[in-house]
């Protein structure tokens, strides 16, 4: 799901045109980062929530529910 790794020299060239970035470049190149980052963590939670990574942790949860050790936010 993740991006493929990038060799050092890529990540050392990557590096270097952003450092070149005009401003207005910089900030649009944020603005689609966070988008982009946004989008690879949901991404990767949906597929962790698929392969039933947090079952454990549902059923913690709803077990002190149940046991009424919660409140309401």
């Amino acid at each position: 799901m993740w991006p493929k790794v990038i060799s050092m020299s890529e990540l050392d060239e990557l590096e270097e045109r952003i450092r070149r970035l005009k401003p207005e470049e910089l900030k649009q190149f944020r603005v689609w980062f966070a988008e982009f980052d946004a989008r690879m963590w949901d991404a990767q939670i949906e597929a962790d929530a698929n392969a039933g990574k947090f079952d454990s942790l549902v059923s913690e949860a709803l077990a002190e529910y149940r046991a009424g050790k919660t409140r309401e936010l």
